[in-house]
């Protein structure tokens, strides 16, 4: 679990917050489909408010859980889908803590508790909800919102299992309080609350030519073709292509010099410089791109897969990339149509190597230790291209480059000395930064 900083501790009052809910929508500054660096953008810039965050994931296998960002001292939850790392579901757990605002009425927080009769006030008539028998819990359906209501034991013959009757008053005059409400896309027409019904919340469609998860196809040594605009760009292509090709990048900075080259004994260059090699980076696609400084010529692409764990998480949206491996000079053949023989953010590292090929140890790679507090990752290099591996087996990037010449040689190294001498100079020539 990360935690951000923060300025008080945990759980001391620090007032109500109101927030408007938009059934089906959002609730305040969070929409439902908005990817997760928009809604860490929205947490920055109000810091007063959220400054006690937690983001909790499943580590040991970032896909299979929802990536959740946790607002303790407000109440409620956003869940991101793990692959597409959009906003699929709002959940506020704690109705005392937050205050909603529906048009001009109010609900929620300590004043105005949420119970059946507010709800039914404010929102008006709908069908009978579904009471679940197991957990003992009543959940109420608009379009896009729930509200869940625990029911007592002593009263649960008022409700059936299945589709039941509005519990609006109990028999001894109390009406019930909602413990949970869900905030969900309608368009699919789900039903969503608690339980296995929270599963069935999704991201809203994306817009038709939405850049989001766009697919971003690789020819290894070639080029990089992107598919909703049909753009291809290749290796040697300029600074001007890639502006006319892909607009104004997100950001330009300069290279820092390879720390690497401290492995090739007969390089002067000093080791704290910079370098005259420079960055595009395209923040909002998950990408960079590195121009030689002298040609002035693209000489690699480093893809981000944006996984929680990573040093990088947040600094870029996922690039969806797919890596066709249909040949490595000999070394393997695929069906260039077939999943068997593609490379995505969701592949593992043990399937990359029954794809590519044992490519022999990995270099580590640390970032600093004081700035980076989720340890090593692991640098595999292939001909062209160069796996960054997270210790869950995940790829967190993909470094695309040009060096035909180096399979040739690995590949009829005869000793162990000479082999070991050819990923040294492999290492050097990816210049990581």
């Amino acid at each position: 679990m990360l935690q951000r900083p923060r300025r008080r501790c945990e759980g001391t009052a620090m007032g109500v917050i109101v927030l408007d809910l938009r059934p089906g929508l959002g609730i305040g500054p969070f929409s439902l489909g908005m990817p997760i660096c928009e809604a860490f953008a929205q947490i920055e810039q109000q810091p007063n408010i959220y400054d006690v965050v937690h983001v909790k994931y499943f580590d040991e296998d970032p896909l299979k859980l929802d990536v959740v960002i946790s607002f303790p001292d407000h109440g409620f939850h956003l869940r991101f889908d793990p692959w597409s790392q959009r906003l699929r579901l709002i959940e506020i757990f704690d109705v005392k803590r937050l205050q909603m605002r529906y048009a001009t009425s109010l609900i929620g927080g300590p004043s105005t508790p949420a119970t059946f009769v507010a709800v039914y006030a404010v929102f008006g008539p709908t069908f009978p909800g579904i009471y679940d028998k197991e957990r003992g819990v009543y959940t109420l359906f608009y379009p896009g919102l729930s509200f869940a209501f625990p029911i007592p034991s002593q009263y649960t013959d008022c409700c059936h299992n299945g589709e039941a009757e509005l519990p609006l008053e109990f028999p001894d005059g109390t009406t019930p309080v909602t413990c949970r409400v869900c905030i969900y896309d309608s368009s699919t027409d789900s039903k969503v609350g608690v339980g296995s019904l929270m599963n069935k919340a999704s991201a809203p469609p994306l817009p038709a030519g939405s850049l989001y998860m766009e697919e971003v196809h690789v020819k290894l040594g070639e080029e990089l073709w992107f598919t909703v605009g049909g753009q291809h760009i290749p290796f040697g292509a300029s600074p001007q292509d890639v502006w006319t090709e892909l607009g104004r990048p997100d950001g330009i900075h300069q290279k820092q010099v390879d720390q690497m080259v401290i492995h090739s004994a007969s390089d002067p260059r000093p080791k704290t410089t910079l370098c005259g090699d420079y960055f595009y980076n395209y923040f909002a696609r998950g990408f960079d791109i590195l121009f030689d400084g002298q040609t002035h010529k693209i000489k690699k692409f480093v893809l981000h897969t944006n996984y929680p764990g990573h040093a990088d998480f947040n600094s870029y949206i996922k690039c969806n990339f797919v890596i066709h491996a249909t040949e490595l000079d000999g070394a393997y053949h695929q069906d260039m149509n077939s999943s068997k023989s593609s490379i995505t953010p969701g592949t593992k590292w043990e399937l990359v190597k029954e794809i590519l090929g044992d490519c022999g140890r990995a270099a580590i790679q640390t970032q600093g230790s004081t700035s980076n507090p989720f340890g090593s990752t692991f640098v595999y290099g292939y001909q062209n291209v160069a796996f960054e591996v997270m210790k869950n087996g995940y790829i967190a990037t993909v470094t695309l480059f040009q060096m035909q010449w180096i399979h040739a040689l690995y590949s009829s190294s005869k000793t162990v000395e000479t082999l070991y001498r050819l990923i040294w100079i492999f290492l050097i020539t990816l210049q990581f930064l």
